[in-house]
C-alpha cells in the first residue's frame, strides 16, 4: 500500500510495518543519506540527521545537495532529544535498515514518542541495486516527487558508458574498495556485500574480492594486504571518518583513485554521478 487515497495516505515499508496518516506527509525528517536521495527526486526535508559515524556537523561525502538547499543538519541521530524533533513539526521520519527489521540511524521509540510515523527502507543486500533505488522511487512519489524510477536520472546512460569502459580497461584492470581505518588498518570491501559493487561487477568491472578474514562486509587487514592485491584503481571511502589511502606503503604505484561513499543516496541521480566518475577513471590514459 502506498499513495494518498479516499482513507488517507499510507506506505508499507521494507520492515513490513504499514504506515498512515490523514493526508499526504509534506513536513519529513530523514536520515542523511535517505534525505538526499528524496531532494534528488523532489523533495525536500525539512531537517535530516547523521548515524553514529557522524559528528555535530554535516560530512560532505553524504551531504548530497542537502545543504546547497538550506536542509538543516540535526547531528547524529542517536543524540536527537524529542524536543527537538517536536519543534519540527515532522509528519514522517525515513530512515534505512540494513537488517529489515530496525532503523538505522535513529530511535523508533523518539519517532513514536511524538506520533510520527517512521519508514525504514533497505540498503542491504538483500536487495538489488535497481530495487533499492526503486523502493524510494516508490517512497518519493507517494510523498509527491516526479517519477524517480531505476532507469531515471540518467542512470541507464552511467550503466552503458561503465559497460563500455570496463569491456575498454580490459579483464586484467582490477578495482578494489577499501575504507581507511587508520595508519596500520584498513576495510577492504567484499563486493557481494555492497549492492552498488555487485551492480558494477554485473556491467562488467572486474571488482577484487579481498579473500577469507574476519568480516562479512569488509576484511579487516593491514594496508600490506591492500598492496599484495595490485589493483589498477582504487574506490576509497570518502566519508569524513575514512582514512584517505594515499603514499606507496598503502597503494601500488600508479593506481588511479576514485572517490566512494559506501552510503551513496539511493536515487538515479546519484548513483549515475558516481558511475559516470567511475567510467572515466576506466578510461583514463
Amino acid at each position: 500500500m502506498s499513495g494518498t487515497g479516499a482513507h488517507g495516505w499510507g506506505f508499507t515499508d521494507d520492515r513490513g510495518v504499514e504506515l498512515g496518516a490523514p493526508e499526504r506527509p509534506a513536513r519529513v525528517v530523514a536520515y542523511v543519506r535517505a534525505g538526499a536521495a528524496l531532494l534528488d527526486m523532489g523533495v525536500t526535508p525539512v531537517a535530516v540527521y547523521g548515524s553514529g559515524h557522524d559528528g555535530a556537523e554535516a560530512d560532505p561525502a553524504k551531504d548530497g545537495g542537502l545543504a546547497a538547499a538550506g536542509v538543516p543538519y540535526l547531528g547524529p541521530g542517536r543524540a536527537l532529544d524529542e524536543e527537538r524533533l517536536r519543534e519540527l513539526r515532522p509528519e514522517l521520519v525515513v530512515d534505512v535498515t540494513y537488517d529489515g527489521k530496525s532503523p538505522y540511524a535513529l530511535d523508533e521509540e523518539l519517532a513514536g514518542g511524538i506520533g510520527v510515523p517512521l519508514a525504514a527502507l533497505s540498503v542491504g543486500n538483500d536487495l538489488s541495486l535497481p530495487a533499492i533505488i526503486g523502493r524510494f522511487g516508490e517512497l518519493g512519489a507517494a510523498l509527491g516527487a516526479r517519477d524517480a524510477g531505476p532507469g531515471g536520472g540518467g542512470l541507464a546512460e552511467a550503466e552503458a558508458a561503465v559497460r563500455a569502459a570496463a569491456v575498454a580497461a580490459g579483464a586484467g584492470f582490477g578495482v578494489l574498495a577499501l575504507s581507511g581505518g587508520g595508519a596500520e588498518q584498513v576495510y577492504l570491501a567484499r563486493p557481494g556485500a555492497w549492492p552498488e559493487l555487485a551492480r558494477l561487477a554485473g556491467l562488467g568491472v572486474r571488482l577484487i574480492d579481498p579473500g577469507p578474514g574476519p568480516g562479512a562486509n569488509w576484511l579487516t587487514t593491514g594496508w600490506e594486504r591492500a598492496l599484495d592485491l595490485a589493483p589498477a584503481l582504487v574506490l576509497y571511502d570518502s566519508r569524513a571518518h575514512a582514512t584517505r589511502p594515499e603514499g606507496p606503503e598503502r597503494l601500488p604505484a600508479g593506481a588511479r583513485l576514485v572517490p566512494w561513499n559506501p552510503e551513496i543516496p539511493p536515487s538515479p541521480a546519484a548513483y549515475a554521478r558516481f558511475f559516470h566518475a567511475l567510467a572515466e577513471a576506466l578510461t583514463a590514459a
